[in-house]
């Protein structure tokens, strides 16, 4: 496993990139992974940040992209749980269709995370088991608003990263999207660099980062706090029939934000407060 002591995180985020905005869309259903498990041997990773790798697993068929529909993700299962049993966790990857033969997935490994610590301790050729159903397929390309936010936690950036190939890399869509990405400190933003240059070539893209536990004296030109009324006001558009909103983040975010990620039909938290109603709110 990584070990954060001995590199400076500050250079790692160029290591990988998501590269520049493509729609490889693939309809539901045709996905290479389907309703069982299925083996897929680590290829390679790349850490992005002193706890987050990115991580490339070899598909069945080498020949085909793993053929995921947007916003989509993919089940992982490994490690021994109290019950003896293996960990499942949902991941949705950071590569699009484009890639042929292999998916990327964003880790972040935690200190008492049974499966992402197992996936950060495999060895290149190492075989994880994935699988994808059809409760995993979330909203669909195109998503029909003309202006989308979408509110991010960690790595909770990742689906949104997979909304964004889509929009920007159509080139007959216009909508224009604003991030709120929230994350602890400027050493825990992830795929910054990619965000900054799309930002740079897509003029309807904008990032607002925000950062919760920056050390004291930093340069960091990023907003302090925490997401709040304030920013979803000053930043996202308002509740309409035109605007959508994404929210992927740990579950405290969700708490706050919108409620519960499980309840689809309610939005509470600071989204409920201000108007917004559960079909304007996709929770990931």
């Amino acid at each position: 496993m990584y070990d954060a002591a001995a590199v400076d995180a500050a250079w790692l985020e160029p290591a990988w990139s998501a590269g520049d905005p493509t729609a490889a869309l693939a309809a539901p259903g045709r996905c290479q992974l389907g309703d069982d498990w299925t083996p897929c041997a680590l290829r390679d990773r790349v850490w992005v940040s002193d706890d987050t790798m990115v991580a490339t697993f070899d598909l069945p068929d080498a020949s085909a992209p793993l053929g995921l529909s947007t916003c989509a993700c993919v089940l992982a299962r490994g490690g021994a749980g109290d019950d003896g049993e293996p960990v499942v966790r949902p991941y949705t990857p950071v590569s699009t269709n484009a890639l042929v033969g292999a998916f990327q997935v964003m880790v972040k490994v935690y200190e008492r995370g049974t499966l992402s610590r197992a996936l950060a301790a495999l060895d290149v050729g190492d075989a994880v088991d994935f699988k994808h159903i059809a409760f995993n397929v979330k909203i669909q390309f195109p998503f029909g608003a003309k202006k989308v936010g979408m509110l991010a936690g960690g790595t909770g950036i990742a689906p949104m990263l997979q909304a964004l190939h889509a929009l920007l890399g159509s080139t007959d869509d216009n909508t224009e999207v604003t991030v709120l990405y929230g994350s602890r400190s400027s050493r825990d933003v992830l795929a910054e660099a990619t965000l900054d240059d799309w930002c740079a070539k897509h003029a309807r893209l904008k990032v607002v980062h925000v950062l919760s536990d920056e050390p004291a004296g930093s340069a960091s030109p990023h907003a302090r706090g925490r997401i709040d009324a304030g920013l979803v006001k000053a930043h996202l558009p308002p509740p309409g029939d035109d605007a959508l909103l994404f929210v992927c983040g740990p579950p405290p975010m969700y708490d706050a934000l919108c409620g519960p990620r499980g309840d689809a039909d309610a939005v509470t938290g600071v989204l409920g407060d201000l108007g917004y109603a559960p079909a304007q709110v996709v929770k990931f």
